[in-house]
């Protein structure tokens, strides 16, 4: 999709599109808070595409100015089941920082949306972190964020000049029950999204892993059916 100028007068946002379930809700949330949205996503060498296809139709779907996805190749450094094909992802709840944890992903994943924030002259950028239900993941804490906007306001132009960038993360202290029910209010179709770590390339989930577990049990909660493909079904 070409870059369009955005004549709305809208306040432009970054938004972190994965093609899950958080980014889609973070998304409809910034659409509804009247923000002309950007939509970054990142082919960064993960285990499947089908995550990436369902970035692109939920940024069909919500319009977007523009939708990105840059390439990374996180892979060629390895060290996650996300990125290792010799690492099995986890089918079983792990304690600790489990393996599916990709090293400095957040931090990578902001840094480049602040450079797209800079040149298309948006102060905010949204990301779907979430410290309740998560997977133990570091860079999705209260204090990872605030440490990070600290530091992009000292980094960049824009915060040198006074135009500080504001980092968005309205769900961070939610359950997945809890933000399944917003982004329902929102009209959010979760169908269009990919949560599973180990999704086939038609997006079918495997129903085991912990992102799959933990997306099926705040459906469960909420005692509303979840939409996705389970190849366990």
């Amino acid at each position: 999709m070409m870059q369009e100028e955005n004549k709305s007068h809208q306040p432009a946002a970054i938004v972190l599109l994965s093609g899950g379930l958080d980014s889609i809700t973070v998304l409809a949330l910034a659409r509804r808070q009247g923000y002309a949205c950007y939509a970054l996503s990142f082919d960064y060498g993960q285990r499947h595409n089908a995550e990436l296809a369902a970035a692109q139709a939920i940024a069909e779907q919500y319009g977007v100015i523009e939708h990105k996805v840059l390439q990374l190749g996180l892979n060629s450094f390895g060290g996650s089941a996300l990125t290792d094909a010799n690492i099995a992802v986890p089918t079983v709840a792990q304690t600790g920082i489990p393996v599916t944890y990709v090293p400095a992903r957040n931090t990578i994943f902001l840094a480049c949306a602040l450079g797209w924030a800079e040149v298309v002259q948006a102060r905010d950028v949204f990301i779907g972190v979430n410290a309740v239900d998560f997977s133990g993941y570091p860079d999705c804490r209260p204090e990872f964020i605030q440490a990070f906007q600290d530091m992009a306001n000292l980094a960049t132009k824009a915060g040198v000049e006074g135009r500080k960038i504001q980092i968005h993360t309205p769900l961070i202290s939610l359950s997945k029950a809890e933000i399944i029910r917003q982004g329902l209010a929102l009209g959010v179709d979760y169908a269009l999204t990919v949560s599973c770590y180990s999704a086939d390339p038609q997006g079918w989930a495997c129903g085991k892993c912990d992102a799959c577990r933990l997306r099926a049990e705040g459906f469960r909660q909420l005692g509303v059916a979840d939409p996705t493909r389970y190849v366990a079904a």
